[in-house]
Parts: C-alpha cells; structure tokens; sequence
C-alpha cells in the first residue's frame, strides 16, 4: 500500500469516526431528526454512506471472479434501470431498518472498504458510475461524500467540528472536476487552465495552476470545499474570483457524480 494511499485511508477513517460521535451524541431519539438536504434525516445520510461504501467493496471485487463481475454487473443493471433514482433508493430503503442495524453495517462497511482498497493490485482500476477508479481515487471519492454528509449531521446536531486541514482532498477533487460540472450543465469548459490559490484551516496556501494563467480563484479552502460539494451559496462564500470565466465555474462548481444538484440557498 502506497503513502498516499494510507494517508487518505486514514483521513477518511478519522472524518468517519467524527461523523460516528456525532450520531451517538444524538442517540437513538436524534436519528430521524430532518438535516439541511430536504426530505434527508440523519438516518438517511447515514444510510446513504453505507450503501456507497457497500457498494464500491463489491466494485473492488470486481476483478476477481466470475461471481464478483457479476455482483458488479448487477448493480449496473439496476442503477441503468433508474439512472436518476438508483442511489438515493437505496438510502432510503436502508434508512427503514434499525438504528443499530444500520450503524453495524455501516461499521463493516467501514472496514470492508479499506480492505478491499489496500487489497486492490497495483495499477488494477475498479468499475464505478462513470470512468473506472484507482483505489487512490476511490479514497478520495469516499472522503469527499463522507465529509459532505456528515456536515449536514452536524449541522443537524447544531454544531460542526472545526474544519482540519484533511479537507485538502475535497478541495484537490473540486479543482480537478471543473471540466466535468461543466459538462454535467451541457457547457463546454474552457480551454485554458485556472489559477487556484486556497487557505487551508492551519494557515498553508494550498495552489494548483499555471501562475500565470488569467482566470483565478482564491480565498478559504473551507468555503471552497462547501461550495464544491454544494453545502454552501456562492454569495455566502469569501471565494475572489478574477474573470467571467473563472466566476461562473464557481456558480456549477460541484465535486460529486450525477446531475447538477440543487445547490443551498442565500442565508439568512
């Protein structure tokens, strides 16, 4: 197993075990208590991790049998069957079951994943909903999601953790998926690269970029990171952006597979 591996398998453990301690300070009468997405309760978000998590160990699996190319090939079939619906289903079928249920699964699921990632032969790619996946890629995906979702648990439990600078994956997957948020609104993303300059949480400029190139975004790594998994408006954001094209990237920005999502209004 890679360094860069390990490390983002020990960050999203860690953004795991935050997310866990914010479910348990809950308790049981919390879990179905609503979260900022409509109609997600906490249970649901939950829910929703680890049937993803589930899900991409049986994608890691894919690769070594028959039997293991066909459990992928199943979920295949059934996400081409209701490409827009699939997903969120299978967070609200799982949502139904037990608290401890689902809290024990998730847990398993948990380990299972990082499991099958270290497991996964140098170099192997998995299938996923879209372009296969390296196992570092992976990790970083589920970061991501984990990160996101819980904020919205957090935010449901009244308070967030103060940010970390384990965030620098989300924010790494936000620049590199510019050209597909404008892909996803049927736009054609420009040519030339950005310019991204970021203030992690701990102080250090996080950049990525030609220096010279004239299109530019900078400001806090933690307004970026909401903006790009759309737990935050654009206007309530400390994000400078230097030309047009630059500024409407910020307004389709998002680091998540699938339709664009409906993005958080103004607040209050």
């Amino acid at each position: 197993m890679t360094d860069l591996l390990n490390g983002l398998l020990d960050d999203l453990a860690a953004e795991g075990d935050e997310l866990r301690a914010t479910v348990d300070r809950l308790g049981p009468e919390g879990w179905t208590t609503p979260t900022p997405a409509p109609g997600w309760t906490v249970a649901t978000q939950v829910a929703h991790l680890l049937w993803t998590d589930e899900v991409a160990v049986v994608a890691a699996h894919a690769h070594e049998s028959a039997e293991s190319k066909q459990a992928w090939d199943d979920v295949v079939l059934a996400a081409i069957a209701d490409p827009t619906g699939y997903v969120d289903a299978g967070a609200f079928e799982l949502a139904t079951l037990a608290r401890e249920e689902v809290l024990s699964r998730w847990a398993a699921g948990r380990a299972a994943l990082r499991t099958a990632l270290t497991d996964l032969p140098a170099g192997q790619k998995m299938p996923w909903f879209g372009p296969p996946m390296s196992a570092a890629s992976m990790a970083t995906a589920r970061f991501m999601e984990t990160w996101a979702h819980a904020l919205d648990v957090h935010d449901a439990a009244g308070s967030r953790p103060a940010p970390t600078d384990r965030i620098r994956h989300v924010a790494h997957l936000g620049v590199r998926t510019r050209n597909y948020a404008y892909s996803v609104h049927s736009e054609e993303p420009p040519a030339e690269e950005f310019r991204v300059e970021l203030t992690a949480p701990s102080g250090a400029v996080w950049t990525w970029g030609p220096e010279d190139a004239a299109q530019r975004v900078s400001g806090p790594a933690y307004d970026f990171c909401l903006l790009v998994t759309q737990r935050v408006n654009r206007a309530d954001t400390g994000l400078v952006a230097v030309g047009a094209d630059a500024e409407h990237w910020l307004g389709i920005a998002q680091a998540f597979a699938g339709p664009p999502g409906p993005g958080r209004g103004v607040a209050a």
